[in-house]
């Protein structure tokens, strides 16, 4: 379990964190998401003792990171892929950390085989591509078997396959009861892997929930119905929970068949919808659930805390003629 109480991060007269309290618990992936410069690189080096704050304090499995006597079967970290020498081999380097906690040379080589780096073991970091540096240091986070894992960007540089085995091994890690902590910028890696979300801005807290919850309370959650008896509908679901806006009629088809009137309702979900209709005999042509992106929702969240928005590209304007 990670845990933060009043973390405070200031540099000079600039506050770079500002008294974030949170806790990433077991058996979940918790996504770390916030703009650039929102200070999520400076809580994460809080974290593991690379930054002292200035006020605050945080525990990883209930103690501070310095204090653990072997940290790495503790704590697993990605920071900085490229901070590796780059004359070793991606082997010596993992040998060389794992000489410091008395790790055996099978777990350096299961590691490899776990990061996909068998065949370039022995080849000198130097000549890693992002990715290859990407597994390497994925790999030296889960050399000791740690309890709590702790990731910044970690899918950045991989390919499609690399993305989606990052995406594996985060649920698999969770799913073994381990604390998993995930800095990103890709919403729909997110959406697809965390279970939970911290989002920060400007140094401050701005959620500590779930995506589902996230999505719901920007306002993304409704359901789009298709049907030609929109009145009888509205006069059995209409509740003060429960908003109606009709979106557009779509002209009927020759014959007989009644126009069909668009809704969009909030309040209640597709399964209810769909029983109530059901019970009155009012027929549905469509009844589809309707959800804002995870990335929508994020930038409606961030929008005041984003300290260098760019302005929308403007369209081309058409030009006549050829050119002299």
């Amino acid at each position: 379990m990670i845990t933060a109480h009043g973390l405070t991060k200031r540099y000079g007269d600039r506050t770079v964190v500002r008294d974030l309290d949170f806790t990433v618990r077991p058996g979940t992936v918790t996504g770390f998401l916030g703009p650039n410069g929102a200070g999520k690189s400076t809580t994460m080096r809080m974290l593991l003792g690379l930054d002292a704050p200035t006020q605050g304090r945080s525990t990883v499995n209930g103690r501070s990171y310095a204090t653990h006597p072997a940290p790495l079967t503790q704590v697993g970290a990605l920071l900085e892929a490229r901070s590796v020498h780059p004359g070793r081999s991606a082997f010596n380097h993992l040998m060389a950390l794992a000489l410091t906690h008395g790790i055996p040379r099978r777990r350096v080589e299961e590691v490899i085989d776990l990061a996909g780096l068998t065949d370039a073991a022995h080849r000198r970091v130097k000549g890693f591509s992002l990715g290859m540096g990407q597994r390497l240091g994925i790999a030296a986070a889960l050399l000791g078997d740690p309890a709590t894992v702790i990731l910044d960007e970690p899918v950045n540089g991989l390919d499609p396959e690399g993305v989606l085995w990052v995406r594996t091994l985060l649920t698999s890690l969770a799913a073994e009861g381990r604390t998993v902590l995930v800095s990103s910028h890709l919403m729909s890696e997110m959406a697809l892997t965390a279970d939970h979300l911290i989002v920060i801005g400007r140094g401050r807290l701005l959620a500590d929930t779930t995506v589902a919850e996230l999505i719901r309370s920007a306002g993304g959650a409704s359901v789009r119905v298709v049907t030609p008896q929109p009145d009888d509908l509205r006069a059995h679901l209409t509740t003060p929970n429960v908003t109606i806006t009709a979106a557009r009629t779509t002209s009927p088809a020759p014959g007989p068949t009644p126009e069909a009137h668009e809704l969009r309702i909030r309040g209640v979900d597709a399964v209810h919808i769909g029983h109530v209709a059901a019970a009155h005999g009012i027929t549905l042509h469509e009844l589809t659930p309707q959800t804002v992106s995870l990335e929508q929702a994020f930038m409606d969240l961030t929008q005041k805390a984003v300290d260098h928005r760019p302005q929308r590209p403007r369209r081309p304007t058409p030009t006549t003629g050829a050119a002299a």
